[in-house]
């Protein structure tokens, strides 16, 4: 059986979300009716398949705040408001669901965050129209696949810190994600960081740490 961790919001200031992609649908049914009959506040549900969903009860349903591009459900809200913004920007739209998770993650912080979709190198006028709005965040997450290239386009352009997430997105060298992985692992543009490919969750993760240390608290 899962052994929820109700202590993890106190130690590092986000709770423990449930990786539900890797379950059984019975096993995510157990789970999400355990944390909706505690009372220990909001949990993200992430990778949330269509038939867990389905097989969740109506009295978890009516709690959940469901979102299927990025496939996160929020069970009894989200944590309180922080300060700070970030920037989620993502290359293309095939990239809007990872770009959807890191948006989703954060806004179940508290965190305020804009989503900037379609603004790869391929067609830069795009991104150059959204720079002001970009550089206005205090953390960018760069979510590219193919070559990446726009992480280290972003990395040269912001002052703000950029958080790498490599996609999936790709075809030919590119499928999977390793070329882009690699990409952004490789960046010349000084203090990338960089998160696993298609880990929208954990770059979100990774920002909500930065800001709880500049002001964002818990």
């Amino acid at each position: 059986m899962h052994q929820h961790d109700h202590a993890r919001l106190e130690r590092i200031g986000m709770p423990e979300a449930v990786l539900c992609g890797t379950k059984t649908v019975d096993q995510v049914r157990a789970i999400a009716v355990e944390l909706a009959s505690s009372s220990n506040g909001p949990r993200l549900l992430t990778r949330l398949g269509d038939e867990q969903l389905d097989a969740l009860p109506q009295a978890v349903l009516d709690r959940l705040d469901d979102d299927r591009t990025s496939l996160t459900a929020f069970l009894d809200g989200t944590l309180p408001e922080r300060s700070g913004t970030v920037a989620v920007v993502a290359a293309g739209t095939s990239d809007a669901s990872v770009a959807t998770e890191a948006a989703r993650t954060l806004r179940f912080s508290g965190v305020h965050c804009e989503l900037i979709v379609d603004v790869g190198v391929a067609g830069l006028w795009r991104l150059e129209a959204r720079l002001d709005e970009i550089r206005s965040a205090d953390i960018v997450i760069a979510v590219a696949g193919m070559d990446a290239a726009l992480v280290s386009v972003l990395g040269g352009l912001v002052a703000a810190p950029v958080v790498a997430v490599p996609t999936s997105v790709g075809y030919g060298v590119a499928a999977g994600g390793t070329a882009a992985l690699h990409s952004a692992l490789a960046s010349c543009a000084q203090g990338v960081t960089v998160v696993n490919i298609d880990n929208g969750f954990g770059a979100a993760c990774a920002a909500v740490r930065m800001l709880s240390l500049v002001g964002g608290g818990r």
